[in-house]
Formats: structure tokens, C-alpha cells, sequence
């Protein structure tokens, strides 16, 4: 039961991909343990993370969900699959009592697409449901950004607001401390067994959610094996007789051979997302900090590898295999996907099951299946762990004891876990008025279609799960291609940590996503990506590398 798949169009780049991937999964897994204090108390120092014994106090109670067993539990990271039908007199119930005392409550949410009215039925079923009253300030998830900083700027900050991380740049990553509440009277150890669906969130989502040395951020859990799928048309693959290539020298050479202008076929969009996999780049962000083998401490872009990952998609674009509106950055890559013009789609894996239900009336053919990551030699690859939460909802310091309530109250509601009347009701909305099951399958009509999407799936999520009960097979791999993949990751020297960088150093990696964009399409040399690399280090890089050093220092290293 998870929300529509949202497709990057003009090509990746990273606030898209970490959108989409919100839209898309509604729930997602995690990771491992926080490291030891470097972050100060409610009114503290904002810089630095909060690990170790200092954040265990902080954190709720783990209570594990035994409402539904999943068919395939989560392995090396993964998100666990659930691969049966939906039985709706089967549903259990996980929220026995409403929370919600029916007190108003005002929530600021990124939201993609066109949000339904005020008042709708969704929203009135779901506040009937979980004893809340909610008016929706949702936002156009695009801009979001801007939107949050002028919030969080302002005296006037709604009772409940979602802070992904993307957004957490400049002043915004500090007015975080400042402006949200610390939620640990309320939910620390045992007390969050009031929410038995948040004491079932993991415990290193919940140490995501510690900033400035308090709990302030109620996590949406993300799986740690979780990365850029390189999906392919399995269909036309079969019917061209491919092999599917198992190195950067292989795909090269069959995407020469894939390849015919004249018949309006490109072998692959944009490919620098799966190169990044294919030669153990680093995350950007925090994650792309890392000390190696020898000991030494330096940034993603500082691993010989970054030039080797862009100099090899360099070699597709000139060799002529990227479809030209990707060059261009234009059109929608998930059409032209399929569509049949581009054959291997780099993308969010949760893609795979919004482009199998998209396709399946107007083309039964239509068949998707993923490439494992390969090395740069065609061997095992190295893949980094992606942190184990990235989006919170947190709630306004001053508000009242009841606002507190009612707001934990709709996280819980919306942290139901999957084969609950909850998880059912937050992502379908009610029967017969939003959707019909039949064969075991939920479908949603045109007012589910409208109205139940995005909104109360933000507010929380239970641990990382696929489910698709019209295409349980996509689950299933969707689930084993992350465990496969999960065998080969490794952790940052950062991982598990939620670092707040310091303000002056806030803006100095934003130069290289648009570098990397026209080094590949040939409009940038690789001596202008080497010297942006010299100007980081000497702008602010090698002392930002020392406040590094500091941090891990004190808090330990995360792998």
C-alpha cells in the first residue's frame, strides 16, 4: 500500500530524486546506531550531531509490530515485501482507540501534484478516524524550499510542519533547533507506547530525528539499501535478444549497438546516477564524508573515482546512446521509457511499480525488470548506505499540551503499519467512495485518485515495506534486488549521524550538480571539474574537513 510513483522528467538531479522517492515510498527502513554528543541541549549549540548514550535518552522505546508478518522480511537493509492479496475483513486494527481529541490542528506538508479541496472526503474520513481536526497548509513540493525558509522565518509557524532533509540547507538547517520542540516528554522511552505505531518505527529513524541535542523530528523510516535502480524494458531486451551488460565497458558497448537514431531508439537516459553505484561514489551530503583505509579523511568528490564515474557518461553522451531530450533536458524520462525510445531508465526503484500499473491496460507486453550494480571492472561493487530517515514532521515550539497530543496523534494514525484498517484507510481513503476491491486487488477511481495522495502519508511511516497487491512479483523483486545489492554495502564514516553543518560552509558543494550536469553533455572540460575541486578545497573544503575530523572524533565514526 504505497502512494504513486513519482518520475523525475528532465533528467535526475538530486532534489528530484529525493522527492520522488518521498512521493513514492510511504515507508522505508533503516540502519544503525548514532554515535556520542557534539550537539548541545534545547537551547544549545545548533552545529553538530547528538549520538551514543546522549541520544539514547532521548529515544522512544522500540516496540516491534506484530500485526502482520511480512512474506519477505528485511535483509542487508532492504525494505521488507508483503506478496498476498488485500482481504479487507482480515484487516486489524492497530490504533484500538482515537488519540485525536478533535482540537484544531494546522499541518504545512510538501505536496506534488494539485491538492484536494478543504474538507474533502478524504480528509474528513481520516480525521473521523484518528480524532484529529486538520487544516492542511499543503505546498507546492517543488518550491518547498522557499516556502519553508519564509515560514520559518516568520512569527507565524504552523502547528505541525514536514522537514525533508533536501531542504536543509543555509539558514533553514538551524532555524530547525530554534523553532521546533523537543518531543521527548512526550514520547522518550516507554512514553511512546501511548503511539504504539511510532514505538514501532526503528530506533535509528528516531536517532535521525534528534537535532541540536533534542528529539524534534518524528521520522519517516527509509531503508538503507536503497538506491537508483537501473530499470530495463525486459520486453524489448527479449525480443532483441540482449544480454543484459555486466560492466560500465559492456553497457557501453551494447548501447552502441541498441542505439538507431533512424528508428527513434536510444539505448539509455541519463545514465551519472547509476555510475555514481558503479564506481563507489560516495552520497553527496554529509554521507560523502568518509575516512578511508588510509586513514585519511576527505570528501566524495576527492575519491579518484568521481572523475572515472563522469569521464565513463561523458563517453554515452559522445558516443550518441543518451536519447537527445535528455541531453537537452527536456521531455519526460519516464515516457520515453515507455514508450520504447530509451531502453535502460535510471531511476527510483518504487518507478518500477508505477510504470507496470500505468502500462498494463494499454500494453500487456510491457515487461520491467533491473540491472544489478555491477564495479567499474565488472566486478562486486561498493554501495554506501543511505541514512536511515530523511523526511520528519515536527511540531512548533509554544504550542499547547492538546495541539501536542492531536499532532502525535495523526503521526501515529499515519505510522500504521501495512495489513491494518489504518495503512488501508491512509492510502486508499474509504471503500466505495475512493476505491473498489476486486480479486484481492484495490483500485482506486478518479476521486481516489484525486484526493488520496500525499498529505497524511508524510506525517510519519511505519518501517520500509514494498506491497502491490496487483503486482505482488514486483514487490517481490523490487525487495530481492535490494537485498542482493545490500550484500555489498558499506557505511560512511558519517552514517547514522544528523549533522548540521556550519552556516559559512552551508552552500559549498551546490556548485558541482550543475558541473556535472554539462561536464557529461560535453560543455564543460574534466579541468573545469578539477578546478572547482581545488577552489572547494581551498574556498572552505579543507577546513570544513577539520570540523569533520572534530565531529568524528568526538562522536565516534559510523561505520
Amino acid at each position: 500500500m504505497t502512494p504513486n510513483a513519482a518520475s523525475a522528467s528532465s533528467g535526475p538531479s538530486r532534489r528530484s530524486f529525493l522527492a520522488s522517492t518521498a512521493v513514492a515510498t510511504a515507508a522505508v527502513a533503516g540502519g544503525m546506531p548514532l554515535l556520542a554528543a557534539c550537539g548541545g541541549s534545547d537551547s544549545g549549540e545548533r552545529e553538530g550531531t547528538t549520538s551514543g548514550k546522549a541520544a539514547d535518552k532521548l529515544l522512544p522505546t522500540f516496540v516491534a509490530s506484530t500485526v502482520a508478518n511480512p512474506d519477505l522480511p528485511s535483509k542487508n537493509g532492504s525494505a521488507a515485501g508483503y506478496t498476498g492479496k488485500v482481504d479487507l475483513a482480515a484487516l486489524k486494527t492497530s490504533v484500538p482507540e482515537k488519540l485525536g481529541t478533535g482540537a484544531p490542528l494546522k499541518i504545512m506538508s510538501p505536496f506534488w501534484g494539485s491538492p484536494p479541496k478543504a474538507g474533502c472526503a478524504y480528509y474528513k474520513a481520516l480525521d473521523a478516524a484518528a480524532g484529529t481536526k486538520i487544516t492542511w497548509q499543503n505546498q507546492d513540493g517543488n518550491t518547498y524550499g522557499e516556502k519553508l525558509g519564509a515560514v520559518l522565518a516568520s512569527s507565524s509557524i504552523p502547528d505541525m510542519v514536514v522537514v525533508p532533509s533536501w531542504e536543509l540547507v543555509g539558514k533553514i538547517s538551524n532555524a530547525v533547533t530554534a523553532k521546533f520542540m523537543d518531543l521527548s516528554p512526550y514520547i522518550a522511552g516507554d512514553k511512546v507506547k501511548k503511539y504504539p505505531n511510532l514505538a514501532a518505527i526503528p530506533s535509528d529513524a528516531w536517532r535521525m530525528g534528534i537535532f541540536g541535542g533534542a528529539l524534534r523530528g518524528i521520522p519517516m523510516p527509509a531503508a538503507t539499501a536503497n538506491w537508483i535502480a537501473p530499470l530495463y524494458r525486459k520486453d524489448l531486451f527479449d525480443k532483441k535478444g540482449y544480454s543484459v551488460p555486466t560492466s560500465p565497458d559492456e553497457f557501453l558497448s551494447w548501447a552502441k549497438e541498441a542505439t538507431s537514431a533512424r528508428a527513434k531508439v536510444w539505448a539509455c537516459n541519463d545514465m551519472t546516477w547509476s555510475a555514481w553505484n558503479n564506481f563507489g561514489v560516495r552520497p553527496s551530503g554529509t554521507l560523502g564524508w568518509n575516512i578511508g583505509d588510509d586513514g585519511k579523511l576527505t570528501y566524495r568528490v576527492e575519491q579518484p573515482e568521481y572523475l572515472e564515474a563522469l569521464e565513463w557518461v561523458r563517453k554515452l553522451f559522445d558516443a550518441g546512446v543518451v536519447h537527445p531530450d535528455d541531453k537537452a533536458r527536456t521531455g519526460d524520462q519516464g515516457q520515453r521509457f515507455t514508450a520504447g525510445q530509451v531502453l535502460v531508465w535510471n531511476t527510483n526503484i518504487a518507478d518500477w511499480y508505477g510504470k507496470t500499473a500505468e502500462q498494463a491496460q494499454s500494453n500487456p507486453d510491457f515487461q520491467i525488470d533491473v540491472i544489478d550494480i555491477y564495479g567499474a571492472d565488472g566486478g562486486n561493487p561498493t554501495l554506501w548506505a543511505s541514512q536511515p530517515a530523511t523526511i520528519w514532521s515536527m511540531i512548533r515550539k509554544g504550542a499547547s499540551k492538546t495541539t501536542i497530543e492531536n499532532a502525535l496523534a495523526a503521526a501515529d494514525f499515519s505510522a500504521a503499519p501495512y495489513g491494518t484498517k489504518e495503512r488501508m484507510l491512509v492510502d486508499y481513503g474509504v471503500e466505495g467512495t475512493h476505491y473498489t476491491v476486486k480479486d484481492g486487488v484495490p483500485v482506486k477511481n478518479d476521486l481516489g485518485n484525486s484526493e488520496v495522495i500525499n498529505a497524511w502519508v508524510m506525517l510519519a511511516a511505519p518501517a520500509a515495506y514494498f506491497a502491490h497487491p496487483d503486482f505482488p512479483e514486483v514487490a517481490r523483486k523490487q525487495v530481492e534486488w535490494q537485498q542482493r545489492m545490500g550484500a555489498f554495502m558499506k557505511k560512511t564514516s558519517t552514517f547514522g549521524m544528523n549533522i548540521v553543518e556550519p552556516t559559512r560552509w552551508a552552500n559549498l558543494s551546490s556548485q558541482f550538480e550543475q558541473l556535472e550536469i554539462d561536464y557529461v553533455r560535453g560543455n564543460r572540460k574534466l579541468s573545469d571539474v578539477q578546478a572547482a575541486i581545488s577552489t572547494w578545497k581551498s574556498s572552505g573544503g579543507d577546513k570544513l574537513r577539520d570540523w569533520y575530523k572534530q565531529l568524528i572524533d568526538k562522536n565516534g565514526s559510523g561505520n
